[in-house]
């Protein structure tokens, strides 16, 4: 599906604020209500936006622990581990990649030792797991939706 400026300029309101109200988001792009439902209601159908939900803080929300962790596994075990890591607690992102390792993921701890538990015992006890490697995570920045230099902007 081609996205047109407005198109974008939507989608960038949106990243910043998904709890705009139609008349709300028609007046910041100086375009008629209707046609920002129109729009928003065709990104929603074509699949461009997925959903809407809340962003969680994930330290004030008690996951004060993050770590990318990288895993290398038998690739004829791919799906049983995709099923299992979509239902584990704690993984809050994962891709299967090409490249040094299969699979990265962002997963998220109360402490050390929950995080520990997640890979030493969860993740890397899958049958099909290989090896793990555990990117300890000092400090996150969301990017700025919009801003010079981004992809959106």
């Amino acid at each position: 599906m081609a996205l047109d400026d407005t198109d974008e300029r939507i989608l960038d309101a949106l990243r910043h604020d998904g709890r705009l109200s139609m008349r709300a988001l028609a007046e910041q792009l100086h375009i008629s209500r209707a046609n920002a439902y129109a729009r928003t209601r065709r990104l929603r159908s074509e699949g461009v936006i997925r959903g809407f939900h809340a962003d969680i803080d994930p330290v004030a929300s008690g996951m004060a622990t993050s770590a990318y962790v990288t895993l290398n596994l038998v690739q004829t075990k791919w799906r049983g581990i995709r099923a299992r890591l979509q239902e584990m607690p704690g993984v809050a992102h994962f891709a299967l990649v090409g490249g040094e390792f299969d699979v990265v993921m962002l997963v998220r701890a109360r402490d050390n030792a929950d995080l520990r538990r997640i890979v030493l015992d969860e993740i890397q006890g899958m049958d099909g797991v290989l090896s793990t490697r555990t990117l300890l995570v000092f400090e996150e920045t969301e990017p700025q939706y919009g801003d010079p230099g981004t992809l959106h902007g």
